[in-house]
Formats: C-alpha cells, sequence, structure tokens
C-alpha cells in the first residue's frame, strides 16, 4: 500500500469515527435525557452546531459521508426484506401507506427547500 492510499483510508476511517462519535452521542443523550427523539436525529443536530459554530468545516467529513450516501441502499435492505412478511398488510393497506410515504416526502422536500432558500438570504443579507 502506497503511502497516498494509506493517506485516503486513514481519513476516511477518522471521518467515519467523528460521524459515528457523533451519532452514539446522540443515542446517549436521548437515553439520559429520556427524549423522545432518535439519537440520530440528535447527532446530526450535533454536527449541524459543529458546523454553525465552525468547529467543523463540512470539507472536513466530505469523504466519510460521501461514502455513507453512496452505500445507502445497503442500509435499506433488511426494512425492505421484512416487507415480505407483511404481504396481507401491503395488499389491504398499500395505497395509504404510499400516500403517507409520498406526502411526507414532498414535505421533507418541500421544507428543505425553503430552509436553504432562508439560508442564503440570510447569507446574502449578511455579506451585504
Amino acid at each position: 500500500m502506497n503511502a497516498a492510499r494509506f493517506k485516503h483510508l486513514s481519513r476516511l476511517f477518522v471521518e467515519l469515527a467523528v460521524l459515528l462519535g457523533l451519532y452514539l452521542l446522540g443515542c446517549q443523550l436521548a437515553a439520559w435525557l429520556a427524549w423522545p427523539i432518535p439519537g440520530g436525529v440528535i447527532g446530526m443536530a450535533l454536527l449541524l452546531l459543529a458546523f454553525a459554530f465552525g468547529w467543523v468545516k463540512p470539507a472536513a467529513l466530505q469523504l466519510g459521508a460521501g461514502l455513507l450516501m453512496a452505500e445507502m441502499l445497503l442500509f435499506f435492505i433488511p426494512a425492505l426484506m421484512s416487507l415480505l412478511d407483511y404481504g396481507t398488510l401491503l395488499r389491504d393497506d398499500g395505497w395509504r401507506i404510499l400516500l403517507v410515504i409520498a406526502a411526507s416526502t414532498l414535505m421533507v422536500m418541500l421544507v428543505t427547500a425553503f430552509t436553504v432558500e432562508l439560508a442564503v438570504r440570510a447569507r446574502r443579507s449578511h455579506e451585504a
């Protein structure tokens, strides 16, 4: 293994460790504070705070986050396989489930778009 490849893999492992650490910290906070919010959501909020306060630059975690995003389908395979056990549920209420998925996806996309728009406007007014 050459030095460049070793450096690349080392950086990848460090970035994944940071992301995993934030996730685990979020899980611990959720358990300690008995919040009904999943630990992953709290971990993402901690990551957002780290970005907002400048403690971590988004580019510093780009390699690890890119790997997780590229392999995201692997995280959904167990959930998809469990659908095989609920065939009657899907036959009876499948259209309702799809409607909820479509509506919630649309809401997430809209909220994300508006949030990005507000952030860009705030940045532009702050820079001017």
